[in-house]
């Protein structure tokens, strides 16, 4: 590269060009302009005889140096001048790039890609190779391969597929293989770090500026990534900790809390004061939507550290008390729910009230003190409501140990039994260690807890099954038994300090929590078996289907876990328990990181990157070569002055025009308008992002097939299908969307919805298939309850079955139905639309068309179709044109019906 001051030539053997100039100049003076003709009668053209004949012998001077000008423009455009160009390489060495891509990078991970392209196409420029290393480490775990050179083209590429991984970088094991890779001579080191300190980070700057010439490009201050510490629960109070590396100026942020369906709960603003590096931010809500939360993020800040998932950790249960005795508020003390409001407020939400009023709300456990004979009513009530999923605690005490109902998961004894006192011999007793497969297991006992008093259950069968805590002479001083989906369990001691001191101990609290979570099937509060990924985050903090790369976690290795490539955050489960593995708690040093080392460059994205120019001069050598067009004609006489001039001064206007966007900003892959451009420019199909690989995949595979009919068998030459998210992309450009619905599919946003009417509205039309026609299939039920959760506002019009004369029977071939991979079921249209040409916006079936349609890479077929196999496969083929055509052409096949008539009216 030459430079210039702050102008740099990419290509400065162009200029060599500009010593024709004097031969340019030389060949315009000597060549005179064409004669001026003017066609008229001899007459006329005796009266327009001069005195004096004139001929131009050369071409005017400022004509002249505006052509000079012109070719000096675009010599030097070939050159490829830059503004400010990057002044960071030295020597003949390659360019060694090393990029954090860990999760702190994935905020502003477009700057990043931004500055790789330009780094590696400055290295093509000067025929430079590229080495590159990502210092995260990978989904494999694998360790970073043996570092070699490689040509810039191919370093685009692998630039190009890196993405931010969802736990923190290793430059530890950067720095393992930068030490071992065998490079010779100097080389140009460019660090794109991600900000943050970690271990062995001083190390590595060190080791790299010893390589050569080191640069470090970190965010600035402003774009600071952000963590999401795991939000406290106090009381009734959910707090959220935000978290920044390094205090600077006030910075505003907005925490968003979502459901499993991806629907937003609530959304609040917080901020970090000057000077801060942590806020904290309260959301307040309900008991009932607070535990719908499952999720929150930080807005504008997209990556797994700004992501938490909330697990039934989270959850606080509203719990019922109802009291048998009326001291409540004369001996507090003495009362029977003083001890269990106590223990159940930091994670419960305590309602009292009579029984049917409590269960008549959303209620997850029902705890009755010494509550004794209950009606029949209030049984029959409670029943229903412990098979639903309730769980109902009752305690003893005097007015139970008289006599009691049914609802009791034993037989008991009438009266109690006492242990210890002046008229007893025994002593008290103490509890008997806890079973390692009840719902107490892992729970300390303390050596001071007795009981005093109890009431005995009669022996049966079932009794040992029955009880979850005995006392160290055996006896049940907790029995349980399983009615339908829920749990009733009876504690044969008092829930206040008469009959045992329990109340008294934290035990008490944790065997309260236990039971607590026992409304939700939990039997652990942490696992003890192993928990396999179910869904996972990305870099960007995105759920989805975990990879085949996660790895399973021991129930013993939970309370250890991490977040690290075998074990990406995300949500594991196990034997129906459901636990999230979020990245931010394992992050203790969130820290700037420090300064390179003396003689390091040190450089902030978006500050220091090149202006090409080429662009600017370029258009303006063209706007010139209009105005000189436009002066040729007027000397010439082809045209009149004044519009010569006019137009002379248009195209002068154009200079003031900026140059259209380079090609890399259509091909930029983190532009939001990206897919909406390339399917403008052609007809593409699109399928919806369900979320699931394999489906989406069917999907994709499914419209390539179709299209490949379409192209062999009509006029209609299909583009590539497009995958569309319609959270985010624009769905005008596409004639027709196919959406299979499967289960675990997320809920559109408002905004998703909004976007959805508008389509059909203006003549979109989406097919939805339920994929539910297979024999012995899922149940119809849950697909159609799947399916009317996705579609919850939209405006979807009445639906009927196709009927005999419909379209789609004859939009390009004549059908009677519409099979898919399966055969047997109903397709439902508009009922008699009215707007956009008639044509059915909404159509809905469940054949799996996609899947009789799916080719693999060689063009077979990529699954069988039952029962009738390939010819069942072509009326699937042709439905699918018929439907293409449906929605390209519109109703204009209905409109021939009435051809006939007119032919007879006139006579034909």
């Amino acid at each position: 590269m030459l430079e210039l001051g702050a102008i740099g030539f990419a290509a400065p053997l162009y200029l060599t060009a500009l010593l024709v100039l004097p031969v340019i100049w030389w060949l315009l003076r000597t060549t005179p302009p064409a004669p001026r003709r003017i066609a008229f009668p001899a007459v006329r053209f005796l009266f327009g005889l001069r005195e004096t004949e004139e001929t131009p012998a050369r071409t005017p001077l400022w004509l002249l140096l505006l052509r000079m000008f012109l070719v000096a423009l675009v010599v030097i455009a070939l050159a490829r001048p830059v503004i400010n160009p990057d002044r960071g390489f030295t020597g003949s060495g390659p360019l060694m790039l090393v990029v954090d891509n860990g999760w702190a990078a994935a905020p502003h991970w477009g700057a990043r890609l931004e500055m790789m392209d330009d780094l590696i196409a400055r290295a093509e420029r000067e025929a430079r190779s590229v080495i590159l290393v990502p210092t995260a480490p990978s989904a494999t775990g694998d360790e970073i391969p043996a570092l070699r050179p490689m040509p810039p083209v191919e370093a685009v590429e692998r630039a190009h597929a890196l993405a931010p991984s969802p736990w923190p970088v290793d430059r530890r094991a950067a720095l393992s293989a930068i030490a071992d890779a065998e490079i010779e001579g100097a080389v140009n080191v460019v660090w794109l770090a991600d900000g943050l300190a970690s271990p062995a980070s001083e190390e590595l700057a060190v080791q790299l500026q010893r390589l050569g010439s080191l640069r470090m490009v970190t965010d600035p201050a402003r774009n600071q990534p952000l963590l999401l510490r795991p939000p406290t629960m106090t009381g009734a109070r959910l707090t959220a900790l935000v978290r920044r590396p390094a205090a600077s100026a006030e910075r505003p942020f907005w925490i968003r809390a979502s459901d499993e369906n991806g629907d937003v709960v609530t959304r609040h603003q917080g901020h970090f004061a000057t000077d801060a590096v942590s806020a904290e931010i309260d959301l307040p809500l309900p008991a009932e939507r607070r535990n719908r939360i499952t999720r929150l993020t930080v807005e504008n800040a997209p990556s797994a550290g700004a992501v938490v998932l909330l697990d039934d950790r989270w959850r606080r249960r509203p719990v019922g008390l109802v009291s048998g005795r009326a001291l409540e508020q004369a001996q507090p003390l003495l009362s029977d729910l003083y001890y269990l409001e106590r223990a159940l407020e930091p994670f419960s939400d305590i309602r009292r009230g009579q029984i049917g009023d409590l269960i008549e709300d959303e209620l997850a456990v029902l705890a009755l003190a010494d509550v004794g004979t209950l009606t029949s009513p209030e049984v029959d009530a409670l029943e229903s409501w412990i098979a639903r999923g309730g769980v109902l605690v009752r305690f003893s005490g005097p007015r139970l140990s008289e006599g009691s109902d049914e609802l009791v998961p034993v037989r008991l004894r009438r009266g109690d039994r006492s242990l210890g006192g002046a008229m007893s011999w025994e002593k008290p007793a103490t509890l008997a260690p806890f079973d390692e497969f009840g719902p107490f297991s892992n729970l300390a006992i303390p050596d001071d807890v007795e009981v005093h008093r109890q009431i005995l259950a009669e022996p049966s069968v079932d009794l040992i099954d029955k009880t979850w805590v005995r006392l160290t002479d055996g006896t049940p001083l907790i029995t349980a038994d399983r009615r339908g989906e829920g749990w009733l369990v009876l504690v044969h001691t008092t829930a206040n300090s008469d009959w045992s001191n329990l109340a008294l101990s934290g035990l008490f609290v944790d065997m309260l929590r236990r039971l607590t979570e026992l409304s939700d099937g939990m039997t652990d509060r942490e696992p003890t078996t192993t928990m396999s990924p179910i869904e996972t985050l990305d870099g960007f903090g995105r759920l989805g289907s975990a990879p085949g790369t996660a790895r399973p976690i021991a129930g013993a290795d939970w309370p250890e876990a991490a977040a690290t490539a075998a074990t990406p955050p995300g949500f594991y489960g196990g034997e129906g328990l459901r636990r999230a593995l979020n990245l931010s708690p394992g992050i203790d040093d969130f820290q700037l990181l420090s300064s390179p080392p003396p003689g390091a460059v040190h450089d902030s994205y978006g500050e220091t990157s090149e202006a090409d120019t080429r662009p600017w001069l370029l258009t303006a050598a063209l706007v010139l070569l209009l105005i000189d067009l436009c002066i040729s004609l007027a000397l010439r006489g082809l045209v009149a002055r004044r519009g010569a001039a006019v137009a002379a001064g248009l195209a002068g206007l154009l200079m003031l025009v900026p140059p259209p966007a380079s090609a890399q900003d259509f091909d930029d892959p983190f532009s939001p308008a990206n897919t909406a451009k390339r399917a403008s420019l052609g007809i593409h199909l699109g399928y919806v992002l369900t979320g699931i690989p394999q489906v989406d995949d069917i999907s994709r595979d499914g419209l390539r097939g179709l299209n490949a009919i379409l192209s062999r068998r009509t006029s209609v030459e299909p583009e590539e299908p497009i995958a569309v998210d319609i959270e985010t992309d624009d769905l005008s450009v596409y004639p027709m969307l196919y959406w299979p619905i499967v289960g675990g599919q997320k809920t559109p946003s408002d905004e998703a919805v909004a976007g959805l009417n508008t389509y059909i509205r203006n003549g979109g039309m989406i097919l939805f298939d339920t994929r539910d026609r297979a024999p012995g299939g899922r149940n119809d039920r849950s697909v159609t309850r799947q399916l009317r959760q996705l579609v919850r506002g939209l405006d979807i019009p009445p639906l009927v079955p196709v009927p005999e004369e419909h379209v789609l029977t004859r939009a390009f071939y004549l059908l009677s139905e519409f099979p898919g991979r399966w055969r047997g079921g109903t397709l439902w249209v508009e009922e008699e639309p009215k707007v956009n040409d008639g044509v059915s916006s909404v159509i809905v079936g469940g054949h799996d068309w996609a899947s009789a349609w799916a080719i693999d890479e060689t063009g077979r077929p990529r699954f069988a179709v039952v029962p009738d196999g390939e010819r069942q496969r072509e009326i699937a083929f042709r439905f699918g044109v018929n439907l293409v055509m449906y929605a390209l052409t519109g109703n204009y096949k209905a409109d021939q019906v009435h051809v006939p008539a007119i032919m007879e009216r006139l006579g034909l």
